[in-house]
């Protein structure tokens, strides 16, 4: 016999079934359009902060420009232009509160104060008794030998020299304890040698004879800007670069004694001229052997790192900015952006 309470209760039962699947169904569809939300809130918040970040950047490349014309313009009312770390644009900076959470900072260095590296293209013309390197490549083999740590040998130092030469210039003819193409392609992966300026010091980590811990120790002396190398600033030259000036014919760098006397002396009275630089007590006796070297020096310069950093909501941002300046003109050929 059918009994109606017993199919009521069963009918009362799926539908109590029924409303918990459309509830389970509703929470599940809830919890993912809030996690989608919540992704997307942050995702453009994220941008906000950015884009708010990129702009107190370029406004920070904005103020160097602005500091690099007044120096040029002061430079002008100078007998003799030069650039030298007494000027504003060589001065070290503090964080500047530009609102409310947000600090600002920057400094410029100048490139030319480093051994650019596309000096080393130009390979000696070979004659019988004549010099081995040219006064570039023998600059940067002392360079390499006043690195700290590693220590690098002479042999080591004119391998890596006549490497990189193998790198930049034209040809696929090996150098002397250098090395091309032939090289490269025996390699795990192979490549091939660059054969034109390099476009970035980070090309010298694909070098033969180049180690991690070389290329470490090295990064912060060298360059690659300009492409068309111009003369290195005596003025502006840290202490280990300044050791690497010597007489052409002797691939020793100065000692660490000498570097450091060159930069006190540079401090203190600084140097009227590169002949006044080259009449430093450090230079006795050797100034007729340095025509070579003394071709690559300079006072001025027209290239400058920007490193500039702000910090947006507990989140750094830098930009690195290579400027050129080029009379009243001064124009951002790369830039590269990081976060911290």
């Amino acid at each position: 016999m059918h009994c109606p309470r017993s199919s009521a209760q069963r009918q009362g039962g799926a539908a109590l079934i029924v409303a918990l699947l459309v509830f389970a169904l509703c929470t599940a569809l809830v919890v993912a359009m809030e996690m989608e939300f919540n992704r997307f809130y942050q995702r453009g918040a994220n941008l906000l902060l950015a884009e708010q970040a990129h702009s107190y950047l370029r406004g920070a490349e904005a103020l160097a420009t602005l500091v690099l014309l007044a120096d040029y313009d002061e430079d002008r009312n100078r007998e003799q232009p030069r650039d030298d770390l007494k000027e504003l644009w060589a001065q070290k900076t503090q964080p500047y509160p530009v609102e409310e959470g947000v600090m600002l900072q920057g400094r410029l260095q100048d490139l030319q104060g480093r051994f650019n590296l596309n000096t080393l293209g130009e390979r000696v013309v070979s004659s019988e008794g004549g010099p081995r390197f040219t006064a570039a490549q023998a600059q940067f083999i002392r360079l390499l030998q006043a690195l700290e740590e590693p220590q690098v040998s002479e042999l080591e130092a004119i391998a890596i020299t006549q490497a990189v030469s193998d790198w930049l210039d034209r040809d696929v003819e090996p150098a002397p304890e250098g090395a091309e193409d032939d090289y490269y392609y025996a390699l795990t992966p192979a490549y091939r040698t660059a054969n034109r300026p390099m476009a970035s010091v980070s090309e010298l980590q694909a070098v033969a004879n180049v180690t991690p811990q070389i290329y470490r120790a090295l990064e912060p002396w060298v360059t690659v800007w300009p492409p068309v190398p111009t003369a290195l600033n005596i003025h502006t030259a840290p202490a280990l670069v300044l050791r690497s000036i010597n007489t052409d014919d002797d691939l020793t760098p100065l000692t660490e004694a000498d570097g450091e006397a060159l930069v006190a002396q540079r401090a203190e009275a600084g140097f009227a001229d590169l002949e006044d630089f080259l009449a430093s007590p450090v230079f006795d006796g050797k100034e007729e052997k340095m025509e070579g070297i003394k071709a690559l020096l300079g006072q001025e310069s027209a290239y400058f790192l920007l490193s500039a950093q702000v910090e947006v909501a507990d989140r750094n941002m830098r930009l690195y900015s290579v400027l050129q300046r080029e009379g009243r003109q001064v124009n951002a050929l790369t830039r590269a952006a990081g976060s911290l």
